[in-house]
Order: structure tokens, then C-alpha cells, then sequence
């Protein structure tokens, strides 16, 4: 990961965001954001990758990211990685493909979410969630 003044402070609020958040096996939430900043190679990506599902999937808004320093190309990025429930899907996916910087997120992201390792027990909702990554990663002109 690189570390400088604003991927640590990116660092610190995805901590911070996603304290006492579990993932689908139970393993703290934080693991997952920082598998993607560590496959990073730039200070935006990793912030990016730190910072992808702290809008969506805690209370912290997009002001509060800005206020940290985040720069106009990350928040960008960010808004387009935070899908909101009334846009579907493959559309949410279609729109992010269009930002080099979210789309280099997305690819790392669904890599790891489809990696059936991390569960305890596949079920058939995990494997059409899989399914469903890989169209998503056939659209960002990805293999998984």
C-alpha cells in the first residue's frame, strides 16, 4: 500500500467507518477494502479502494470524505462506486465503467467478492451472486 497524508487519512475513516462490521463469515469488514488498497498502485486507487463502501454501507457521507482531502477525481470515483438501490444493477455497473479509477476498484472489488474461499459454506444465492460478478466483470472488460 502506499502510505502518505491522505491514503492514511483514508485509512483511518475506513477504520473507523466500518469498526464492529462483519463479513460474510463473520472476519472483520476491514479486511476487505484493505485487500484492495494493498493490489493498488497510486495514492487515488488506494484511497479509492479504502474508501469504496463507507457511503453506502455505513453513516459517513460524501461531505465528510471530502473534508478529509480527498481530491475531486476520488470523489468521483466514489460516487460512482456507491450504488443506490433504485438504479440497477448491470446500469450501476455500465456507469462506473466509464472512470478508469472506478473501474479499476471494481474489478479488484468483485475478484474478492467472488472468491468462494472466503465463505464458511457456499450456498446457491452465493453462487448466483458470483454469476452475477462475473457479467459485471465481463462489462469492465475483465476476467475474474
Amino acid at each position: 500500500m502506499i502510505y502518505t497524508d491522505k491514503t492514511k487519512a483514508a485509512l483511518r475513516l475506513a477504520y473507523e467507518a466500518h469498526a464492529g462490521q462483519a463479513d460474510k463469515s463473520g472476519l472483520p469488514y476491514i479486511h476487505h477494502p484493505l485487500h484492495l488498497a494493498e493490489q493498488m498502485d497510486d495514492e487515488d486507487a488506494v484511497c479509492v479502494a479504502l474508501l469504496h463502501d463507507v457511503v453506502e454501507d455505513t453513516d459517513v457521507t460524501f461531505a465528510q470524505i471530502r473534508g478529509i482531502g480527498m481530491s475531486d477525481a476520488v470523489m468521483e470515483a466514489l460516487e460512482l462506486l456507491t450504488h443506490g438501490p433504485e438504479v440497477p444493477y448491470l446500469d450501476y455497473v455500465a456507469r462506473l465503467a466509464q472512470n478508469d479509477l472506478a473501474r479499476r476498484v471494481k474489478i479488484a472489488d468483485l475478484r474478492h467478492n467472488s472468491d468462494l474461499a472466503r465463505l464458511d459454506k457456499v450456498t446457491e444465492t452465493d453462487l448466483a451472486r458470483v454469476r452475477k460478478y462475473e457479467r459485471a466483470l465481463e462489462m469492465l472488460g475483465s476476467e475474474r
